[in-house]
């Protein structure tokens, strides 16, 4: 057997061209502000990205680039001006934040129905309570909809993740919840990795160490699903064993073009959702 790769790169244009059509026919454009803080190298690959898939869609789009030396009273000045500015329909600020800003605190700052990151505790609130969220954790929503491109039914699913932050780990796992699998999540502490993945129709790896998860780990015919962005010899690659993988998988994500393209792809629908929310239209489906 070797696994059917997942096409991200497609799946996301896809999307994108849908929210393009539906941007076309409004008079006034939804509006995204991302802010950058320093220099990293990573992040700055990031923001040109949503800034290009911002000006592909139609989309109003301002990119702040601030600094390694801003301060915290400075990024949340202009957390609040973009807060009330009526162009700006969503507001980003790309993290890490250098170490003199408190994480925590800037994300509080941003208005919760411009929160298109869904980090506000507002926003993650209503995913946790199962309510109707007009935004989506960006990555974990990606990774759904590749579950989905494969035609499997993800009810009565067993799903694996691993990694359990706030920005994929947990938030995969509820999404994983809400449609209807039943969800083990892992991390450092769990005592039998390969154990818990073994049993998984569903595999998603999201913890930040290459190659982790191989082959011999993988039930045959799982959907795998690969988060990590590590560099290794200046070459990305992800938490999982691709070669060893794809010989036990049935469907697999590749690093690059699995994840990180629908990563930007659910940013510019949370965007385009938010403006209809805030405008008093239904979200986009």
């Amino acid at each position: 057997m070797t696994a059917q790769i997942i096409d991200g790169k497609k799946i996301a244009q896809n999307i994108r061209e849908k929210i393009k059509t539906e941007v076309a026919k409004l008079a006034v454009k939804p509006g995204l502000a991302v802010i950058l803080v320093g220099a990293d190298p990573a992040s700055q690959v990031y923001v040109n990205s949503k800034e290009k898939a911002c000006q592909e869609i139609g989309f109003y789009s301002e990119v702040h680039r601030l600094p390694e030396t801003t301060g915290e009273a400075e990024l949340l000045a202009l957390i609040q001006k973009l807060n009330v500015d009526p162009k700006i329909h969503g507001v980003l600020v790309q993290l890490p934040l250098p170490q003199q800003i408190n994480e925590d605190k800037i994300i509080l700052a941003v208005e919760p129905a411009k929160d298109v990151d869904c980090f506000h505790p507002v926003n993650t609130g209503v995913l946790f309570s199962g309510m109707s969220s007009v935004v989506l954790p960006c990555t974990p929503a990606g990774c759904i909809e590749l579950i989905k491109s494969t035609g499997i039914s993800l009810s009565g699913k067993k799903a694996v993740v691993i990694g359990r932050s706030n920005i994929v780990g947990k938030p995969a796992a509820m999404l994983l919840l809400q449609n209807n699998c039943t969800v083990t999540l892992c991390h450092s502490r769990t005592a039998d990795l390969a154990a818990e993945v073994r049993q998984a129709d569903i595999v998603v790896a999201a913890v930040g160490k290459p190659g982790i998860i191989t082959g011999d780990m993988i039930k045959p015919g799982a959907v795998v699903i690969d988060v990590g962005t590590n560099r290794v010899n200046g070459k990305l690659t992800g938490d999982v064993d691709f070669v060893s993988v794809s010989a036990a998988a049935g469907f697999i994500t590749p690093v690059p073009g699995g994840v990180g393209p629908m990563t930007i792809a659910m940013l510019m629908q949370n965007t385009l959702n938010a403006y209809l929310a805030q405008n008093r239209s239904s979200p986009s489906v």
